[in-house]
């Protein structure tokens, strides 16, 4: 473990401002020009996902089908990413060759995360060696809660490490972490050990993502910018299931960080449901009435 990692300091957060913050976002309209670039915006930075127990090889293979092209009758950008248990990377290798989705994949034994280091590690290893360009990994909460603040930013540091070329997400499972201080602080040392994203949830815990949990980690990686010239991208997941709510996180993002993250590279939705209802809003922007729900397949 490392003896040299230093606790950051980072500033309190001020509840009842990031709550009130968040909250304007929720007041802003989008004239009709730019709500359509939003939502191919938004479209182009989910990360398609299935994590369910029933996953099989034809499914993850109809998934990367809908992330190569979300609609059978309108023209739209494809998602960032398809995201899968490290079992089915293979399968999505194989599907979504020749293009430009990465695959990911939630290693580090998602979602708690419960095993040796020894066995994480493999398993990101697996992961890589099978085709995953991007790792999502959940912290160890129970030394973060814990106070072992160095054993976090160490198992972090191993497995980015073990990620080779591959991005790192590292998932803060912030429903679990209690406080928007303890969220600051997991923030800063996930960034400190070499995160390519923060992201807020791993979809199994409620809550996920909020927009003032949001909100803090924005801030954390817009201070960190600022004092390093670094980017750090990131990714709330869990609960965003409606466009309305889709483009307001990317006001926030605009208005917190600036136009470079307004881009899959910096910023991504995980959101599978999300999809559906993207395309449903494109279909009445385009024609003046909903597409159904029935024409769809299911994220």
């Amino acid at each position: 473990m490392s003896n040299s990692y230093q606790t950051p300091r980072v500033p309190a957060v001020d509840q009842v401002g990031v709550e009130e913050r968040a909250a304007r976002f929720n007041t802003r309209s989008i004239k009709k020009g730019a709500k359509l670039a939003g939502l191919d915006m938004a479209i182009s930075m989910i990360d398609l996902t299935t994590l369910a127990g029933d996953d099989t090889p034809g499914k993850v293979r109809m998934l990367c089908r809908k992330a190569l092209r979300p609609s059978a009758t309108l023209e739209t950008p494809q998602v960032a990413a398809v995201c899968v248990y490290p079992s089915m990377v293979k399968v999505a290798v194989e599907e979504l060759a020749g293009s430009k989705i990465n695959v990911a994949s939630v290693a580090t034994y998602f979602p708690s995360g419960q095993t040796t280091m020894r066995e994480r590690l493999e398993d990101v290893k697996s992961a890589v060696g099978d085709g995953a360009s991007e790792i999502d990994m959940v912290i160890n909460r129970g030394a973060f809660l814990s106070g072992e603040y160095a054993r976090v930013f160490d198992e972090i540091c191993q497995v980015r490490a073990a990620c080779g070329d591959a991005h790192l997400k590292v998932i803060l499972e912030t429903g679990e972490l209690h406080t928007y201080d303890n969220v600051r602080l997991a923030s800063q040392i996930a960034i400190d050990a070499g995160a390519h994203f923060i992201k807020t949830s791993t979809g199994k815990i409620s809550p996920a993502a909020t927009m003032p949990v949001t909100l803090v980690m924005l801030q954390t990686i817009r201070d960190h910018y600022l004092q390093t010239g670094k980017m750090v991208g990131m990714k709330p997941a869990g609960g965003i299931r409606d466009t309305k709510t889709a483009l307001r996180y990317l006001i926030m993002v605009k208005e917190t960080l600036g136009d470079a993250w307004l881009n899959p590279d910096w910023f991504r939705f995980g959101a599978s449901s999300l999809l559906n209802d993207l395309l449903m809003q494109i279909e009445k922007q385009h024609s003046g009435h909903y597409h159904s729900s029935r024409y769809l397949s299911i994220s």
